[in-house]
């Protein structure tokens, strides 16, 4: 099983450890709704090292990532970042990515931990005729997520650059004890927050990358900063509406299926599936992806089927009880037909069929939480 520089000492601090896609990795702390809450209410750190990390350079870069993703890398600047898909020759995601454009030939494509294989295979494939040097830095690149409305307060005690300019999806380089830190205002959380990666810190130094973990707790102590796990992040993601790999999104669901479009730029050339999503725009989706909020008691999960008057026309595909709102929430598919903000349909949970209602996400009142909220601290 993979560690991160993290793991000892996470088990150390009486965490709840368990095996993720080959990583032993914290699934909670304390609780998953303490967590949960603090993310939403104050802030909360992540270990998210299991995630893969692509270097990307050299004088083809652009062209090359331009090609292999679906969303314009023409129009990225240098020191900004965008969500992307990278898609096979139908259509279908292979992965839903962040590409940082770092340098003007340099960039850092960070892949969901259980894609890192696959896409960096999936690259090198597809380079051919590229100048391009792709290396997987993922293991001695450690990557750090601080989340929620004090997320800022928090990390300007640890860095000299004024995060008030670090807007959303910009980056910058600093130094954090005296290694060289790419920090951006990004996070999975749908919350205001940076996401860290310390560079070039082998194994055989985890022990500083212990000791700047432990300063920005440290630093985050005056604002009620949480260590959470895997289980307050999966929630928080699906409150936000945000897609999870393996789960809303595969390679037999499109970017356009996944409502994800604002990722694909069908006018920016040519890239791998661009031919596939046209045939399906011109041809219609075969499902839609929508939000669903528990009318009755119950949880929905994965798998569960979605019924409209005596019809089953989709499935669950993320459910959970959402520690906000105190209701089931969910995320599934359904035929396009159907799609319908404010349409009344029944989830099966167990024997029954319970009311729920689609509903566009997020999922919370955003003049509240995330990071569009009115009142940040």
């Amino acid at each position: 099983m993979l560690k991160t520089h993290l793991s000892d000492l996470f088990e150390s601090r009486g965490a709840k450890m368990v095996e993720f896609v080959g990583w032993k990795m914290p699934l909670w702390f304390t609780s998953i709704t303490e967590e949960h809450l603090a993310v939403r209410n104050k802030a909360g750190i992540f270990d998210v090292s299991h995630m893969g990390r692509m270097l990307i350079e050299g004088k083809d870069s652009t062209h090359f990532l331009n090609y292999v993703t679906t969303n314009n890398v023409e129009k990225l600047r240098p020191g900004r970042m965008h969500y992307s898909t990278i898609c096979n020759q139908n259509g279908g995601i292979k992965d839903d990515v962040m590409l940082q454009r770092i340098t003007e030939d340099k960039y850092v494509l960070v892949t969901n931990a259980s894609n890192r294989e696959k896409i960096y295979n999936w690259l090198i494939q597809n380079s051919k005729g590229y100048e391009v040097k792709i290396e997987d830095v993922t293991f001695e690149v450690p990557m750090l997520a601080i989340q929620g409305p004090y997320a800022e307060k928090i990390m300007q005690k640890i860095v000299e650059i004024d995060l008030k300019k670090l807007t959303f999806w910009r980056l910058a380089t600093c130094k954090i004890m005296g290694y060289e830190t790419i920090i951006s205002n990004s996070g999975y959380t749908g919350e205001n927050g940076f996401e860290i990666t310390v560079w070039r810190v082998p194994r055989s130094e985890g022990e500083n990358f212990i000791k700047i973990y432990m300063e920005i707790l440290k630093a985050g102590e005056e604002y009620g900063l949480k260590e959470c796990g895997l289980g307050a992040r999966d929630t928080l993601r699906l409150e936000a509406g945000l897609v999870l790999y393996g789960n809303d999104i595969d390679e037999d669901t499109t970017p356009l299926e996944a409502k994800l479009d604002y990722a694909v730029k069908m006018d920016k050339g040519e890239f791998i599936g661009r031919e596939a999503l046209q045939r399906q725009l011109n041809e219609g989706l075969r499902k839609v992806r929508v939000g669903l909020k528990m009318l009755e008691k119950g949880i929905p999960r994965p798998h569960y089927e979605i019924w409209c008057e005596n019809e089953k026309i989709g499935v669950v595909t993320s459910g959970t009880y959402s520690p906000l709102l105190n209701i089931g929430i969910a995320m599934g598919y359904v035929k396009p037909k159907y799609d319908e903000v404010g349409r009344e349909v029944e989830i099966a949970i167990r024997e029954r069929r319970v009311k729920a209602k689609m509903v566009e996400w997020p999922f919370y009142n955003e003049e509240e939480y995330g990071r569009r909220r009115k009142n940040v601290p």
